[in-house]
């Protein structure tokens, strides 16, 4: 049996509806456990700022947290050592809600005029339903392929058969849009202009182009 093997390219655009904050909250203390104790203080606080916007403390979720030793150099005899200087902590989360200009303003100026904890935080825009856009991306890549099979099989004279397999890697798609470098929540109080316990937001994330492939291996008769 004849076969060809054509891999097929999957373009789409997307627009994202889904507001994404991701937030960190980091500092050094002198001791391990004052370290975690602060970082655990500066979450609860952090959690129980966005809970009047009508997010449960749940809905802020941890990517990653470490405590790590940190160290400084000093030079003692002429041979430069380190020491201990503490223990700095980094606690990075995030938060997701449908994309609203006007909630996302207040909660920026929540977060720009808290006393009790100054996370740095990033905006980006993704998508509510990824699996639909991943299937819609797939059948573009299949189309794509059979479209491609149909001519090469016409130029050499042969016409397309049954499809015999799928190969398909299975890869991590990255349904983003990031337009807002990483800031710290007080840089936001000299920044921009806020009304009575809100910034003015007028942000419109550009789509999500994201593109996949898939080989498929048609028979040909």
């Amino acid at each position: 049996m004849k076969t060809i093997r054509v891999t097929g390219k999957g373009q789409i655009k997307v627009h994202p509806d889904v507001t994404r904050l991701t937030l960190t909250l980091e500092g050094l203390e002198r001791e391990y456990g004052k370290a975690v104790k602060r970082s655990s203080e500066d979450t609860e606080a952090l959690k129980a700022l966005l809970e009047p916007f009508g997010f449960e403390r749940k809905d802020t979720k941890t990517l990653s947290f470490s405590v790590d030793p940190e160290y400084e150099s000093y030079q003692e005899k002429q041979v430069w050592k380190q020491r201990l200087t503490g223990y700095r902590f980094r606690h990075v989360l995030k938060l997701e809600f449908d994309s609203d200009n006007e909630k996302l303003g207040k909660i920026l100026y929540a977060l720009a005029n808290a006393k009790a904890v100054a996370p740095e935080f990033r905006i980006s825009y993704t998508v509510k339903d990824p699996e639909a856009s991943k299937n819609a991306l797939l059948a573009a890549a299949v189309k794509d392929s059979a479209a491609k099979a149909k001519v090469l099989a016409k130029a050499a004279g042969a016409k397309l058969g049954e499809l015999q397999s799928i190969d398909y890697s299975w890869g991590e798609i990255d349904f983003e849009v990031r337009p807002m470098n990483r800031m710290e929540s007080k840089m936001m109080v000299a920044g921009a202009a806020a009304d009575y316990g809100s910034y003015d937001m007028d942000i419109e994330p550009d789509d999500i182009e994201v593109t996949d492939t898939v080989t498929l291996v048609w028979e040909i008769v």
